[in-house]
């Protein structure tokens, strides 16, 4: 019997936050939920990082994934403070996935575009496109969020046949 594994992508943001769950059966790649968590940008900062823990962690606790691919943050040093709104949200990511007790795994942009195209430097269109060949779908998933988690979560899926899933790898 062929054994089956979910992975969960998660493409991080404050304001909207794309996540894709994977389920592998052998080479077969079936998508069993990709979707978005979006913040209210009116809201304090406590209360945007509290929903955005609150609904990873539905989407965790649903799937149960036994591995989970955070996309590093990248942004410019010209705009620090966007770093920083990032670096949060990436945080309550991390602190949901860790107390799942899954192995979580971090993937910097240009990693996820070197296994889906072989291309570091890939643009978002061959991203998008790389992405929906890879998942079997008619056109690429929208919005780019979810591209992103789905790619992500194929990024994990890889690396996951390769390591040992008790290593924890931040």
């Amino acid at each position: 019997m062929i054994a089956t594994m979910q992975v969960c992508g998660i493409d991080p943001g404050l304001e909207t936050t794309g996540y894709a769950v994977l389920d592998l059966c052998g080479e077969k790649i079936r998508i069993l939920d990709a979707g978005v968590c979006r913040t209210d940008v009116h809201a304090p900062l406590p209360e945007r990082l509290y929903q955005l823990s609150t609904d990873i962690w539905e989407v965790l606790t649903q799937w149960k994934p036994s591995a989970i691919g955070v996309e590093q943050l990248y942004a410019h040093y010209k705009h620090p403070r966007t770093a920083i709104l990032m670096g949060h949200a990436r945080g309550v990511i991390l602190a949901a996935a860790a107390r799942r007790e899954a192995t979580i795994h971090s993937f910097n942009p240009t990693q996820v575009k070197q296994y889906l195209t072989g291309n570091g430097q890939a643009s978002k269109a061959q991203m998008q496109r790389a992405v929906a060949i890879a998942c079997g779908l008619s056109k690429p998933p929208e919005p780019n969020d979810v591209a992103d988690a789905l790619a992500v979560a194929l990024c994990c899926a890889h690396h996951n046949r390769t390591v040992d899933l008790t290593a924890r790898a931040w």
